[in-house]
């Protein structure tokens, strides 16, 4: 769409800077820089409105294969842009073109594979299939059951010769098809797409087999495939149903007010400006704002903090929420659908769609790997007989192979981790909105910090007045006048600070002019005032303006000097209260291995280092504007460090974006923060920062193990197959043992409470 811009010649995205840049190339002689600027925003709002997100729960999956089945078939259908199975979350993501495709073109593409879609609910991972997801959960056990007690029966009537051999034969048969009937139905989906994967290798292996005569190890081969998968559903399942958990913390009714009456609705029919009404003990149904009593409030389902907060007419209250001791009115602000536990809920369930590097990597090697394997299959028996091997030998060792180099522990080993770690995650007040972002925070070796609100409360307070010798009441009532035109920090502070001295101020201040990162300029009873900091007076300031300046800067505090007409009337110092838990949090970075902490401040230089030397920072970069804070991102990606950086999401979004993980603080208060950042701190905590980094670094650990372990086993398997040193049941047996052994590994992270895990 930009290639249609008046003089642009060439468009396209960079990745190589560690995040993603339009690239635009035009020719100056036709277009401006600006124009092509304006152009790009046009272009922008056109393709977000022509460019759509869909996600849809998906049934009948009963394999890590059949979210690639699905896959591949909508790749080739015009206008999908991108299609992403979420087999651990039972999600499909697709990003498609609404002038090319529609979504009930997309939902008759799945269904003709077999596999149902549905809308899932807002805020519910299991959206509304639970006991209704089609026949695998609830046939696959019995199925795998019934396989093991006719395998069993047929080995003990064939080795202690109770019946003759096409009896204990057709045992084995039926084993086979009890085993089989999912992995029969998967191989069939896959065939139809021209497509060879694991459940085609077990298929063809057992089928093989049972043609060469060995039956019983065609049927032991697909009873302990069918167990598997069993297992594999049951762990997936726990992990889905620990996300679920927190959806299930939402009631599923709201006591309203209805003039004298208190009427009982569900959830989803209340709408804005309701009164609920909360007793002791209930959940918070609805986010909200309290309008009538005070109480404490269990925020964990949101935060992850266990301590309750004090609330009252005003503050902000969150779905979830555990009240205290006494009954609340709330006034709705959000729907059921948009509260920010449904929201997080929602991001938590899509994680998986966004694929880490490990996750491309398992399924790149697992399609390019089959093939191979299939050939080598057919080519290893033609070799053996040449040798001399008895044909029957030769093909069963081939049969083997096919087992043995079955990629099914590869192929579910990072599902399992990072649905595991995004739970886990999510229940300890932290929002991970995807695999790659996990992996890219446990390989970050630098993190970035924003001062204000992130390294600091946020809230800065006036604590010193210079009035330079005039009165410190003139100094005030001048600066209050202005800075109460203004909604910044400091302004609050400056205007805080004169109503609490009593000093009286006029608001009748005009031709209010805000500097970006520099002050205010206003006109006050005809006066111009201005104030500041210092780079907002262009003249060079007087001797004792400047050494007010520095004798308030080297104490760590903000300056701001007030100028009204020609007379310097003093200089305030304003600082913001550094978090108590700010040095413990880097420290605490530091012994899980970040190698180096930077803090990136908008303000002063020796504010700034002030604060970071409290913090035990060494490298301070200050006074940045926005986008310097994103150029000093950038520098540190190009100088190879994996680079973190944790704002407030506000001001701080484009360094955030710009950065390998961008980290926000406070998600459950800021709707910014959840759609900026690639990890949201629910709660306004630090602490929550090094338990977010030693659980992303300990899912890079388990994620490694597993594809350790997966392609170890296969290796080793191989090998001894090939060799004749592995029958058939014994690669069988081995098989399948990684394939658990990857997924109960991967389950551990469900269990990850600290560093010290």
């Amino acid at each position: 769409m930009l290639m249609a811009g008046r003089g642009i010649s060439h468009a396209h995205l960079r990745k190589d800077t560690g995040h993603d840049e339009l690239c635009v190339h035009y020719d100056g002689a036709h277009a401006s820089a600006d124009e092509v600027i304006e152009f790009g925003r046009i272009t922008g709002a056109k393709a977000s409105k022509r460019f759509l997100e869909k996600t849809w729960f998906v049934r009948e999956m009963d394999s890590a294969q059949c979210a690639q089945v699905i896959e591949h078939s909508l790749a080739r259908l015009g206008g999908v842009l991108s299609a992403n199975v979420a087999y651990a979350a039972e999600r499909l993501v697709v990003e498609y073109d609404r002038e090319l495709v529609t979504p009930k073109l997309v939902e008759r593409r799945v269904e003709a594979l077999g596999y149902a879609l549905e809308e899932p609910q807002s805020g519910h991972a299991c959206a509304h299939h639970a006991g209704n997801s089609g026949l695998a959960p609830k046939l696959e056990l019995p199925l795998a059951v019934a396989a093991g007690v006719l395998v069993v029966t047929g080995f003990v009537t064939e080795h202690f010769a109770l019946l003759s051999p096409p009896l204990f034969n057709a045992m084995y048969a039926m084993a086979i098809a009890a085993g089989g009937f999912f992995a029969a139905k998967g191989t069939f989906q896959s065939l139809r797409q021209l497509r060879v994967d694991i459940e085609s290798l077990m298929v063809l292996a057992a089928v093989s087999a049972a043609i060469l005569g060995a039956w019983f190890e065609g049927a032991f081969l697909l009873f302990l495939f069918s167990v598997g998968h069993a297992i594999e559903h049951r762990a997936m399942d726990r992990a889905r149903r620990s996300v679920e958990s927190l959806g299930a913390l939402r009631p599923s009714l709201a006591r309203l007010r209805r003039g004298d009456q208190l009427v009982e609705v569900p959830v989803a029919q209340a709408v804005r400006g309701d009164l609920v009404v909360v007793r002791p003990g209930d959940r918070v149904p609805l986010d909200g704002v309290i309008r009538v009593g005070q109480s404490s409030l269990d925020q964990s389902a949101i935060t992850g903090e266990s301590i309750a907060e004090a609330k009252g007419p005003g503050d902000h209250v969150f779905c979830g929420s555990i009240n205290g001791g006494a009954v609340l009115e709330i006034e709705v602000t959000k729907l059921a659908s948009e509260s920010v536990l449904a929201r997080v809920v929602d991001l938590v369930v899509q994680a998986e769609a966004r694929k880490s590097p490990a996750q491309r990597l398992a399924t790149k090697i697992e399609e390019r790997f089959v093939p191979v394997v299939l050939v080598v299959a057919l080519l290893l028996p033609v070799g053996l007989i040449l040798l001399g091997m008895p044909v029957k030998e030769a093909l069963l060792r081939a049969v083997a192979l096919l087992v043995a180099a079955s990629p099914c522990a590869l192929a579910i080993s990072t599902p399992a981790a990072v649905l595991s770690a995004v739970a886990a995650a999510a229940r300890g007040g932290v929002l991970v909105k995807g695999g790659a972002y996990l992996e890219s925070l446990g390989t970050v070796t630098t993190i970035a910090f924003d001062k204000t609100g992130t390294l600091t409360v946020g809230q800065p307070k006036l604590v010193s007045v210079d009035a330079l010798g005039g009165s410190v009441e003139t100094l005030l009532a001048t600066a209050a006048s202005v800075e109460s035109l203004s909604s910044h920090p400091i302004s609050h502070a400056i205007v805080d600070a004169a109503r609490s001295r009593s000093i009286v101020f006029s608001s009748s201040a005009t031709a209010l002019e805000a500097v970006h990162g520099r002050g205010l300029k206003a006109v006050l009873d005809q006066d111009a005032v201005t104030i500041g900091n210092a780079s907002l007076f262009e003249s060079t300031l007087p001797a004792d303006v400047s050494a007010a300046v520095h004798k308030l800067e080297n104490a760590g505090q903000t300056t701001v000097i007030v100028k009204r007409g020609d007379r310097f009337l003093g200089v305030l110092g304003v600082a913001d209260t550094l978090r108590p838990n700010a040095k413990q949090t880097v420290d605490a970075l530091k012994a899980l291995g970040i190698a180096e902490t930077i803090m990136l401040s908008g303000d002063n230089q020796r504010v700034a280092k002030a604060i970071g030397e409290q913090v035990g920072m060494a490298d301070v970069r200050a006074p940045l504007m926005p986008e310097g804070k994103v150029t000093a991102i950038k520098a540190l990606a190009r100088a190879g460090r994996g680079v973190a950086m944790v704002g407030d999401g506000v001001n701080d979004a484009p360094a955030l974006s710009a950065a390998s993980v961008g980290i926000a603080m406070g998600g459950a208060a800021s709707d910014v923060a959840l759609e900026t950042a690639d990890i949201v701190l629910m709660r306004n905590d630090l602490n929550r920062l090094p338990f977010a980094v030693g659980l992303a670094r300990q899912t890079t650990r388990i994620v490694r193990q597993n594809l350790t372990i997966a392609i170890g086993i296969a290796a080793v398997l191989i090998v001894c197959s090939v060799a004749g040193l592995a029958k058939v049941s014994q690669a069988v047996v081995f098989h399948e043992g990684g394939t658990l052994l990857v997924i109960a590994n991967g389950l551990r992270l469900l269990r990850y409470r600290g560093a010290r895990d």
